[in-house]
């Protein structure tokens, strides 16, 4: 199975909306490894890694988010893999 890795930037209302936690229990849900963590700039930076449904799955539920997110762009790259273990919410920042 494929997999691939992506880095994506979450922008709008997304700090203090139960973002982080919401999507690590999509991605554990998803089979979906990486992590998650707030940027400097308001946005939520996360890393996954997986296959393309999954990942395609997961980058739809980012679109919309949680209940009280109020989700204004989804940019994703993709990169190098990883292969992270399992999904993590990160609570310090430290560089991709």
């Amino acid at each position: 199975m494929n997999k691939k890795h992506l880095e994506i930037t979450v922008k709008g209302k997304v700090h203090g909306v139960f973002y982080r936690v919401s999507t690590k229990a999509v991605a554990d849900q998803l089979g979906v490894r990486g992590y998650v963590k707030n940027g400097d700039n308001g946005e939520v930076l996360i890393v996954a890694e997986g296959d393309n449904a999954s990942l395609d799955m997961f980058l739809d539920w980012c679109r919309e988010g949680p209940e009280h997110a109020d989700v204004i762009s989804v940019e994703s790259n993709e990169g190098e893999l990883k292969n992270y273990r399992n999904f993590e919410v990160v609570k310090k920042n430290f560089l991709w």
